[in-house]
């Protein structure tokens, strides 16, 4: 298990290299720069942006940039937000924390009711409630996200008026009385937890029903049948665990979004996280927090595919 650990980390930071490498320079060759949006402004001449580009050490030769900005990241200085105008250190570290709140209910619930749902369609198989789940499975999880999230916002916001329109917390939290602050917070939380959970849970549901109905078959199922075991017994004692292996798959996928973010739902319902700085960092052209997304999201992703592998041995000792 050692050996396969460092091996697999070993992996991890060739990947992780690559990909902040490629993305450096796709990144930098793209045209335009950080202040190209400052020359809308009058006051703004070439001359003002030679010099920011001068004393941000943008107008050196490329290959000088990214070994000037390995060498920084070897440091643990990811360098300084064009944009927000703080060390990006500093962005990433109020930006976390939020989309660590969302994401970890939201995946947890989601999983949850996802494999719930589908120990139910598999127990009804071919029932009413069974083709019911299902398609409303399917239209979750055909719809786009950014689609989903303005009708969630416009019905239980605008219109019913029963969330918060935007962001993690009231304007005037800070005047709230004791028992109003700590509600406000998980108020805001609820209408985008719900909204990624519908996401998560609809792929989590179809995955998850088609491997249990692929394990309902085996002979150990005919076996604990035969003995008089009831149904929910062994589906959900005997067949479940053999039927994890896909959702495990998916939780690895789905691992890099606890710090990463939803980029779509977090824009929409202007949530503080990693989404919405990722969006900011895109449209403004800020490099190194842009690079400093790509490379959490690169280990966070290896991370994941690690985790997974330790949950398939966890759940299939055949695999030991």
């Amino acid at each position: 298990m050692g050996r396969y650990l460092l091996s697999r980390l070993a992996q991890l930071a060739v990947v992780v290299a690559l990909v902040a490498t490629i993305v450096f320079f796709l990144i930098h060759l793209a045209p335009g720069d950080p202040f190209a949006l400052a020359m809308s402004n009058a006051k703004v001449t070439e001359a003002m942006r030679a010099q920011w580009r001068e004393a941000y050490g943008l107008d050196r030769p490329l290959p000088e940039q990214f070994f000037r900005y390995v060498a920084s990241v070897a440091r643990g200085d990811l360098g300084w937000s064009f944009y927000f105008q703080r060390r990006v250190a500093d962005v990433l570290g109020d930006a976390l924390p939020n989309t660590l709140l969302l994401m970890s209910i939201a995946l947890l619930a989601s999983f949850a009711a996802g494999i719930g749902l589908a120990v139910v369609q598999v127990r009804k198989a071919g029932s009413l409630t069974d083709r019911v789940i299902s398609g409303i499975s399917l239209f979750l999880f055909s719809v786009p996200e950014f689609l989903l999230a303005s009708v969630m916002l416009f019905v239980f916001a605008f219109k019913l008026r029963l969330f918060p329109i935007d962001g993690m917390m009231d304007l005037d939290h800070s005047s709230f009385g004791l028992a109003r602050r700590l509600a406000d917070v998980p108020y805001h939380t609820v209408l985008p937890a719900i909204t990624l959970t519908l996401l998560f849970s609809a792929v989590v549901a179809r995955y998850q029903r088609a491997a249990l109905l692929d394990v309902l078959p085996s002979g150990f199922v005919k076996t604990a049948r035969a003995k008089g075991v009831p149904e929910r017994v062994i589906v959900r004692h005997h067949v479940l665990r053999n039927a994890l292996l896909p959702t495990i798959s998916l939780f690895g996928l789905a691992f890099p979004a606890l710090l990463t973010g939803a980029v779509f739902i977090e824009t929409v319902f202007s949530w503080p996280g990693m989404g919405y700085v990722i969006v900011r960092s895109i449209d403004t052209r800020d490099y190194p927090l842009l690079m400093a997304a790509v490379i959490i999201g690169s280990v966070l992703v290896a991370l994941g595919s690690i985790l997974a592998d330790l949950l398939y041995l966890a759940a299939d000792p055949r695999l030991r």
